[in-house]
């Protein structure tokens, strides 16, 4: 087994691990890029299937700030933008930076304050409350298909 298969197979149980002990919002489309097939990505917008086997090969990204620097290169911000739409890394409520916060498709500088300003999240519950003295029940539901919130606060 090469040094690139372990490091990939343990961090497909790392992210199981992640996972089952995080609450993910519900996806109404949005792919995880960290787990979806290569023929979904391709058929992405701005994709193809060179870029969409590249994506794959350099998977795990640990981050959305990680997936948006491996894009960067070949696709322009208002590429990247139109594609987050339909595939992005989750983040993480209680631990992700302003920049990664942005990324999340309809979200500016308001309701970056309003995500900030309610951690940490002891849950999708409390994230929901929260957003929804802002915004309406559907865009509570878009917004939270690009985040998680882990059950263990520490993190």
């Amino acid at each position: 087994m090469s040094a690139r298969s372990l490091f990939l197979g343990l961090t497909l149980v790392a992210s199981s691990a992640i996972a089952a002990n995080a609450q993910v919002g519900k996806s109404l489309g949005v792919l995880e890029a960290n787990t979806a097939a290569e023929a979904e990505i391709s058929a992405l917008p701005h994709m193809n299937a060179d870029l969409a086997k590249s994506l794959v090969a350099a998977r795990p990204f640990l981050s959305m700030t990680a997936f948006d620097a491996f894009l960067a290169p070949t696709l322009s911000a208002d590429q990247r933008k139109e594609l987050y739409v339909k595939l992005f890394v989750h983040i993480n409520l209680n631990a992700a930076t302003r920049e990664e916060i942005l990324m999340v498709p309809g979200i500016g500088p308001r309701m970056l304050r309003e995500f900030l300003e309610y951690r940490p999240y002891r849950g999708l519950g409390q994230f929901r409350r929260e957003m929804l003295k802002y915004v309406g029940e559907e865009e509570v539901a878009r917004m939270e298909q690009y985040v998680f919130v882990p059950m263990d606060l520490n993190t």
